[in-house]
């Protein structure tokens, strides 16, 4: 047995093919840092039957594949999203009438549920197999439940119409997954690139996991919602004001509807289409309830910090132009009015990261732990910025927290290598850097594990070509 054989760390394969060179941050890399990691789609094959049209079609997964993928990946996109608002009575709220609707769709079997995040951009999405979310900044532009209806009704209509499984089926869920392969590697010690971040933080980054719609899905979607919306007693005017918040905001706060309109395309005729099928088809229902006072009092919770929300928008809009004052003012105005707050809390740890001030954002990680334990991902903040600043242990205490939180990313294992490279603890550094290798073979973070195994001669380098 050689030298090289005896210090193989147990049930790891040699890793060939990887470049030795020393990473630093892409504009990719910082999604590691929402909780993202190299996550795997599951096997997509077959026909369906479309519960719409009733027609046979080549979607490419079957129901239970939908909700497969639904389970594995909707979890990070939460956390992503800054995790579930923290508000019973507001998710329950949300849930009450997503459920009311869902019962009056296509496809009333599949296992829905409905949440706030606490995300500040503005926007609202679904997973295939029914999980919806609606972040805190679009909640506090509707202005009735039936606003509401519309936009959760709309999410419903993509996944009643299979939109979600058509785009992994057609690779372009598949593709941006794989990007999330790429890790902060950069903000670890690897040599920084920070500006590389800018356009990633806050609610564009956030969006990788979300499927991209066409502007086909999208009238499909309204159509749909609007049917179910009427279907459950609420006006067809929701709509119509649901299209009128996305066009005021898309030339109000563009940044903040930013990813909105990237994953669900908006235009002028969605909204004259809406206005001509709630004065033709849906006339009878025109003067139903838009229960605007029951809206009002289950969103006064986020109506009262919508100062702090705005301010966040602002803060993570600032940061991707690079204006660093700017962004730090607008997040401090943000913990002014809210200073529990966890996403601006766990922004402005990042904003503090990207300007290399690892202890301030090691701080204001660990702030936003103290306020929301089970949330992952300021436990991923907090272990970064420990290891820039030398605390190893404290570093593998966060990480094993984000793994026991939100298990299955593997950068989790990259990060644990650099705290043991850290701690001078080569073979557990060695076991994490294998571990992360078996998973992640290319990029940055891939190149400089492998290349820390061959100079410890755990591996042997690939012959040249």
């Amino acid at each position: 047995m050689t030298q090289e054989t005896r210090q193989h760390p147990a049930h790891c394969p040699e890793i060939r093919g990887c470049e030795t060179v020393t990473p630093s941050l892409s504009r990719r890399q910082v999604l590691a840092l929402f909780g993202l990691g190299a996550l795997s789609l599951p096997l997509i094959s077959g026909c369906a039957v479309d519960p719409v049209t009733g027609r046979k079609t080549l979607v490419g997964m079957s129901r239970d594949q939908e909700i497969s993928l639904d389970k594995s990946q909707s979890p990070h996109q939460f956390s992503n999203d800054y995790g579930e608002v923290r508000d019973r009575k507001l998710n329950g709220y949300i849930t009450r009438v997503g459920r009311e609707l869902s019962a009056r769709s296509h496809r009333p079997d599949m296992p829905y549920s409905f949440r706030a995040v606490n995300a500040a951009y503005i926007n609202a999405y679904a997973f295939p197999g029914g999980s919806i979310a609606a972040t805190r900044g679009i909640l506090t532009e509707l202005g009735s439940e039936a606003e509401l209806a519309a936009l959760l009704g709309h999410e419903i209509g993509h996944v009643n119409a299979r939109h979600a499984a058509e785009r992994a089926f057609k690779g372009t869920l598949a593709g941006v997954l794989v990007a999330g392969a790429a890790i902060a590697a950069g903000a670890a010690g690897l040599g920084s690139n920070a500006a590389g971040l800018i356009q990633n933080l806050g609610g564009i980054g956030a969006g990788a996991l979300l499927a991209h719609y066409s502007r086909d899905n999208e009238r499909e979607a309204d159509s749909l919602g609007m049917e179910y919306m009427t279907r459950a007693g609420y006006t067809p005017q929701g709509m119509v004001g649901l299209m009128e918040v996305l066009l005021k905001n898309g030339h109000r706060k563009p940044g903040a509807v930013e990813l909105m309109f990237s994953t669900h395309p908006m235009s002028e005729e969605r909204h004259a289409t809406a206005r001509q099928l709630a004065d033709t088809r849906y006339a009878s229902m025109l003067s139903a309830p838009d229960n605007r006072d029951r809206y009002m009092d289950n969103t006064s919770g986020l109506r009262r910090i919508k100062g702090a929300i705005t301010a966040i928008q602002n803060g993570e809009n600032a940061l991707r132009k690079k204006k660093f004052g700017e962004a730090e003012e607008q997040l401090q105005r943000a913990l002014k009015i809210a200073p529990n707050d966890y996403t601006a809390l766990v922004v402005t740890a990042k904003s503090r990261l990207l300007r290399k001030k690892y202890a301030e954002a090691e701080r204001y990680a660990m702030r936003a732990v103290g306020v929301y334990p089970e949330e992952a991902q300021a436990h991923i903040i907090a272990a970064v910025s420990s290891i820039e600043t030398g605390r190893y242990e404290q570093a593998l205490t966060q990480l094993s927290e984000y793994d026991r939180l939100l298990p299955g990313n593997p950068q989790i294992l990259f990060f644990t290598g650099r705290a043991q490279e850290g701690r001078r603890r080569r073979e557990e550094a060695a076991r994490a850097y294998y571990g992360f290798l078996r998973q992640v073979r290319k990029g940055p973070q891939a190149s400089y594990a492998y290349q820390r195994l061959v100079s410890w001669g755990y591996i042997g380098r690939p012959p040249r070509q």
